[in-house]
């Protein structure tokens, strides 16, 4: 047994930061294939994005498509940012459980 500072076995230390890092790999591809989804604006505008962080689809309510390019330009930026943030919340939430809530710098 190889003791390092403070007595800490670093063997047993390097093997559980090793399987940690490749959980956490796992989490982020998994995070990259799963779809949040939101609607804004009473369902006149929904967007999905992915764990990534980038928007995969954004659907128009044909009802939009008229005078108020405003409104629609307003919607579409509110559902883009509502979907990222939704998507990067889950993984957070994900990667909290692995690491027991201890936050880890780039993650």
């Amino acid at each position: 047994m190889t003791k390092g500072f403070g007595g800490f076995d670093m063997n047993s230390l390097m093997s559980q930061a090793k399987k940690m890092q490749k959980e956490i790999e796992r989490i982020q591809q998994e995070a990259a294939k799963e779809i949040t989804q939101v609607s804004v604006g009473g369902g006149m505008i929904t967007v999905s994005a992915n764990g990534d962080g980038e928007v995969v689809e954004i659907k128009i309510s044909k009802e939009l498509l008229s005078d108020d390019v405003e409104m629609l330009e307003d919607l579409l930026l509110s559902g883009v940012n509502e979907a990222i943030r939704k998507a990067k919340e889950k993984v957070k939430e994900k990667m909290s459980a692995l690491t027991g809530g201890i936050s880890i710098p780039g993650l």
